[in-house]
């Protein structure tokens, strides 16, 4: 069959930036910081002590207090930011056929919350097992995409995908492919974290991978500059629609933008490292113009994964170089995680509106927090430095890529009919 065109038609945020996609974009126009010192726990014995936490959000706005309670957070996020796109995309429940309609849905981690709040309870009582029947089910991974199918009745393809950071953007990769080969003419797709606790900060602080910025937070996550010492942990989650261009024509969406293509490689180099001379990013790069039909010179704005670590930042410029050749010079380049910190699973969908939002207002988001040049960049390269940039963006790519070396881009560009 004709692989068939898949287009954006509903878009939903929870950020450290705001709980809506408005405010997430007004936050990343303007060069907000999400940073500040952590609240979830006492974390005055961490070497990190700071994150970017979601603000002002209290799942019960949104949730029946007893739904809520049966959910982690990581569940709690995704269902909410679903339930914003599918708003957004004015979904008629009663003239969809709800079998054609999946969730496929990346976390990296998944309920780790409440996982570590169960086990405290049980190692510092008096060993009798005292666990909650919602233990196993708040963990799963696959329960936030059970969940948002369940409370909309969508019965299409449904899974959960774990590639570290580059999980939602995997999702997003997924969900294309069921819709552009005819397995589902509608996927909500994206990405949730929420794993601001003790055992992950202190276990990033173990691998020495978190920021220890802690006299100042707000410029702590601080990609290509030349004094960077690690990312900057955030939460929250992203949702998008996507569905067949036909089938959004044939129930009058509104078009955001048109999923071009995507692809998903591996270094096969090192369980964190990436390759120094960055091949697997190249590869994915490449491999995702090739599933656009498109050129490099196509594209005017690449959301970088850009965490602010000393080597991931450097190798990632230099596949972007190695792939855009000359045409890298014509490009802005920005890591929107200099704002809301790195989402790690939920990343690639929050990453993905940035993209999306860029295409539709023709403003690229800036990388803030730059202070310093680094003379491993190259100083040509238009980085976005500290001031968002207004300028047309007729396609957009987002990098993410995970632990164990998983890469996955994906390609957004202006809704042609």
């Amino acid at each position: 069959m004709q692989p068939r065109r898949v287009v954006v038609t509903g878009l939903g945020a929870l950020t450290p930036l705001g709980n809506t996609v408005a405010d997430y974009w007004h936050g990343l126009a303007n060069g907000v910081s999400g940073a500040d010192y952590i609240r979830q726990f006492d974390a005055s014995k961490f070497k990190t002590r700071f994150a970017c936490e979601l603000k002002n959000f209290d799942p019960t706005n949104y949730l029946d207090k007893k739904e809520a309670r049966k959910m982690d957070p990581f569940t709690q996020t995704a269902v909410i930011s679903a339930d914003q796109a599918i708003l957004d995309a004015k979904i008629d429940a009663s003239k969809i056929n709800a079998d054609r309609v999946g969730v496929i849905w990346g976390t990296g981690v998944g309920g780790m919350i409440n996982y570590s709040n169960e086990l405290k309870e049980f190692y510092t009582g008096d060993g009798t097992p005292r666990f909650s029947p919602f233990l196993i089910t708040r963990l799963i991974t696959d329960i936030a995409a059970g969940s948002i199918s369940i409370r909309h009745g969508f019965r299409g393809p449904n899974f959960s995908v774990a590639s570290a950071c580059a999980s939602a953007t995997n999702a997003i990769i997924e969900a294309m492919y069921n819709i552009r080969y005819g397995k589902a003419d509608m996927v909500i797709t994206g990405g949730s974290e929420n794993v601001i606790n003790e055992p992950c900060v202190g276990g990033f602080n173990a691998m020495k991978a978190l920021s220890e910025r802690n006299d100042d937070p707000k410029t702590a996550s601080r990609p290509f500059d030349l004094d960077r010492d690690g990312f900057v942990m955030g939460e929250g989650a992203g949702a998008l629609v996507l569905e067949s261009l036909d089938h959004a024509l044939e129930r009058g969406a509104k078009i955001y933008a048109e999923l071009a293509g995507g692809a998903a490689t591996a270094d096969a180099y090192h369980i964190t490292a990436p390759h120094p001379e960055g091949l697997g990013a190249r590869n994915v790069m490449t491999q995702a113009l090739l599933d656009a039909g498109m050129q490099a010179s196509d594209l005017d704005y690449i959301n970088v994964h850009g965490t602010s670590t000393p080597l991931g930042d450097v190798a990632e410029i230099k596949a972007v170089q190695h792939v855009f050749g000359e045409h890298a010079y014509n490009m802005n380049i920005s890591s929107t995680k200099s704002m809301t910190g790195h989402l790690l699973g939920a990343a690639g969908a929050v990453e993905s509106i940035a993209v999306i939002l860029s295409i539709i207002h023709g403003i690229v988001p800036p990388t803030i927090n730059h202070f310093t040049d680094d003379p491993q960049l190259d100083p040509r390269l238009n980085f976005t430095f500290n001031t968002a940039q207004h300028r047309e963006v007729r396609a957009g790519l987002s990098n993410t890529f995970g632990f164990g070396g998983h890469n996955a881009s994906v390609i957004f560009k202006k809704f042609v009919p």
